[in-house]
């Protein structure tokens, strides 16, 4: 699994591979080109080697760095992910994973604000807020509550 993650540590991208070689590399970094139109300042990598060659392939005027602690903010990105998958015993296929994550990365920043900022008052009209406009658009207040 190779993830794409902003400096505030929001999720943009996760693309679920069997393979890390070169060639997955390559495919993740114009995917994510593509999906965010921006070309990043730096990007920060694990030690694998791929990356690099990718890296250099794709975009060699964008900064590389591959060390040991940098890339925490990427590997703790995949934590709920990681908590998810185990909650549903693993996925069947590769695709099913894509597509539950593809959808599962853009909805849960909405309801993990970065608590560490907020006052508890704060945080509960934040999320309070949150989940009004999550059922606005999921139409969950038009439904009828089943007994």
């Amino acid at each position: 699994m190779a993830g794409a993650v902003d400096a505030d540590g929001n999720v943009l991208d996760i693309l679920v591979q069997n393979r890390r070689d070169t060639a997955a590399a390559r495919r993740f970094f114009r995917k994510l080109l593509k999906k965010t139109c921006s070309v990043p300042r730096v990007i920060v990598t694990d030690k694998l080697r791929s990356y690099g060659a990718a890296h250099r392939e794709i975009m060699p005027s964008v900064e590389h760095r591959a060390h040991k602690g940098l890339n925490n903010r990427a590997e703790n990105s995949h934590q709920p992910t990681r908590q998810r998958e185990g909650a549903m015993k693993g996925f069947r296929s590769t695709g099913g994973a894509q597509r539950f994550l593809s959808a599962f990365s853009g909805i849960s920043p909405h309801f993990r604000p970065r608590r560490h900022l907020m006052t508890a008052t704060q945080y509960r009209t934040e999320m309070t807020t949150r989940f009004a406009i999550w059922d606005e658009i999921t139409g969950a207040t038009d439904q009828p509550i089943a007994a």
